[in-house]
């Protein structure tokens, strides 16, 4: 395989690259100081933009070597491969319709891949890539930063250990509101290739947040969903893509959810809400306020339980990094992404090594189930919200 030869060493930062993330990115930032922050990572290489000009720019100001600033990323994958120091690793952080020619072409490069989500634009882009990986054999990281936190983590463990017993309902809610108007008529990027079928795919908010809304729910509750009925809108006159999602959840359990994920609802800035409810009971945890998760066992006055403080579970101690009463949040959770990765990483450096069992990471898998549901709410939305199967 191409880039096997590659000089790794058992200590020192991984060396990585980048794909997109070039000058007003907002998180192509976000993953450079999330891979940083433990000093596992050095960016070495990049192609920053799908402009070549704004590619060499934005590397420029980054301080890139110019030799390993690209111009495409089919350049880049290419030329990293050949270099006895090339990448180890990739980070692809462009809109959505680039995640699997991206990903693609490192991985066939033998390079290791954490990509932003959704995994893909489309669901059999994303079953190719997840037989790639397959093949491969490489890490694929798939950066659903908010499964990360330590408190989502202490949920997850509670309900892994019964505490809330069989769990009954399930609620997930993203609400936004910067794009309560048409923002991508005025050539904001972001708004504009979110917008875009062409660039996001399917999927409007549930792709862009919906999607974080599902993946934290199926993280905290391992729960195997059925079916489900979405209701989905375009409010905004001459949007292309819904703004405004309500999916109704069957799990296979028998358990029951909802998610509601919108960006044209004023007075949210970034809503993210989960809420667990099961036969012993109840845990809800809010992303603005990250540090603290709300445990109410049945017929008990609610209990606080606080990032690295009193009751704070070991899985959730693993991924905190400073002490109680100092807030961690969304960087942090990207950090802790990171953190595993590289740990994976180091693993697979050694012929057959698998990573430690407490690695914890989004996988392809969780990509593909990603996108599956983002296209189930779709057809289901066309049919008046009738009941799909993912």
């Amino acid at each position: 395989m191409v880039g096997a030869s590659k000089t790794e060493t058992a200590s020192g930062p991984i060396r990585y690259g980048m794909v997109g993330g070039g000058q007003g990115a907002f998180i192509g930032a976000v993953h450079r100081i999330a891979a940083r922050m433990d000093g596992e990572f050095q960016l070495v290489a990049g192609a920053l933009s799908s402009d070549p000009e704004r590619a060499r720019a934005s590397g420029a100001e980054i301080g890139l070597d110019p030799a390993r600033n690209y111009a495409s990323f089919q350049e880049m994958a290419k030329a990293e491969a050949k270099r006895p120091d090339g990448i180890e690793a990739v980070a692809i952080v462009t809109p959505n319709h680039v995640h699997y020619p991206a990903a693609k072409a490192f991985l066939e490069a033998g390079i290791h891949v954490v990509c932003d989500k959704p995994l893909t634009s489309t669901l059999a882009d994303a079953k190719k890539l997840a037989a790639l990986v397959e093949k491969t054999g490489k890490v694929f990281v798939l950066t659903h930063n908010y499964t990360a936190y330590p408190m989502v983590r202490q949920a997850r463990e509670m309900v892994q250990k019964g505490l809330l017993g069989e769990i009954r309902v399930v609620q997930a809610e993203y609400p936004q509101d910067w794009l309560t108007e048409d923002l991508a008529a005025t050539g904001q990027k972001q708004a504009a290739w979110r917008s875009d079928p062409k660039q996001s795919g399917a999927g409007g908010a549930t792709g862009d947040i919906g999607t974080h809304a599902y993946n934290l729910a199926r993280f905290v509750t391992g729960l195997e969903l059925d079916s489900l009925s979405a209701d989905l809108d375009a409010f905004v006159p001459g949007r292309q893509l819904d703004d405004n999602a309500h999916v109704m959840l069957r799990f296979a359990s028998g358990a029951k959810g909802m998610i509601w994920a919108s960006q044209v609802a004023p007075g949210h800035e970034n809503g993210l809400k989960l809420r667990v409810y099961g036969t012993k009971g109840g845990i809800e945890w809010v992303q603005a306020d990250p540090n603290y998760l709300w445990y109410t066992p049945f017929g008990q006055p609610k209990q606080l339980i606080t990032r690295a403080g009193a009751g704070a579970s070991p899985a959730a101690a693993r991924v905190s990094r400073v002490p109680s009463g100092h807030p961690e949040g969304y960087l942090e959770g990207f950090a802790n992404i990171y953190a595993e990765a590289a740990r994976a990483i180091r693993a697979a450096r050694k012929k057959n090594g698998k990573p430690p069992r407490d690695v914890i990471f989004p996988t392809v898998q969780d990509g593909v189930e990603g996108v599956a549901f983002v296209e189930a709410c779709v057809r289901s939305s066309k049919k008046n919200a009738a009941w799909t199967k993912l």
